[in-house]
């Protein structure tokens, strides 16, 4: 694990491998140890690097509002610090809205985009309002709020299935501080619907979506790449691909870098 200031935050990542230059993007109340199981598979042709977001896992919080453009800027300066110029976005969930905002700041610097369970489009009046009685509710008690929140992630099928993994999950959310949940869910409220970006983008860009996602409907996800050269891939489960359909989608994330 390396660590450097930004702002005067310490910003925690990881940076392994020789090859096309690979960065992992986790997703609210998640941190860069969601990516184990692949990290080892990716740095067989890969540099991979996987960065705790600001206010998530040992990266510390900037401020009381962590926008996508902020978590974009940090990892610029995390790639500058290792002298990276171009980079494959990887990114699940506010990981994805990280990558286009990284895309739209830095389109230079890009190879290729993985939206995991993810969407280009801004925040629908209802899920702003939504995202408001979250953060009211993870002020009135925290520990309920990040138990829910993550089961809700799971199909429905799965929540019973997977209870080991899904409690792994609980146990990895808990680490995430108020502050950085209340920030995230602010920035995330805020965000800018990047949706121009997939039909002008001079890059590959794959969508990944789960049919049964309790968070990002699939019907309405699907049609954000119509008439665009973007390619899906649909799998048969919830918002946690990387856990409820680990082993298609390592074999499509290989694929997909194996054609860059």
């Amino acid at each position: 694990m390396k660590t450097l200031l930004y702002k005067n935050t310490k910003i925690s990542y990881t940076e392994q491998g020789k090859g096309t230059a690979v960065v992992l993007l986790h997703g609210f109340l998640e941190n860069k140890e969601m990516w184990d199981a692949f990290v080892p598979e990716f740095l067989k042709k890969n540099r991979v690097i996987t960065i705790d977001l600001l206010g998530h896992g040992k990266t510390e919080c900037l401020g009381y509002v962590h926008s996508m453009e902020d978590q974009a800027e940090m990892v610029y300066v995390v790639l500058s610090e290792l002298k990276i110029r171009k980079v494959v976005l990887i990114g699940h969930s506010m990981g994805g809205y990280v990558g286009l905002a990284f895309a739209e700041l830095y389109p230079e610097n890009v190879k290729g985009i993985v939206l995991l369970n993810s969407t280009s489009r801004a925040d629908s009046e209802d899920r702003k309002t939504n995202r408001d009685r979250a953060i009211k509710a993870v002020k009135q008690n925290y520990t309920a709020f990040v138990r829910m929140s993550i089961a809700n992630l799971f199909s429905e099928k799965n929540r019973t299935i997977l209870l080991n993994e899904i409690e792994n999950v609980k146990t990895e959310a808990l680490k995430t501080p108020l502050q950085g949940i209340v920030a995230s869910l602010e920035g995330m409220k805020i965000r800018k619907d990047r949706e121009v970006i997939l039909h002008f983008a001079s890059y590959p860009i794959l969508l990944i979506l789960g049919k049964e996602d309790p968070v990002l409907i699939y019907d309405e996800n699907v049609t954000q790449i119509e008439n665009t050269a973007i390619k899906l891939h649909t799998l048969y489960d919830g918002h946690m691909s990387h856990i409820e359909n680990r082993d298609e989608l390592l074999l499509v994330l290989s694929d997909f870098l194996k054609k860059l």
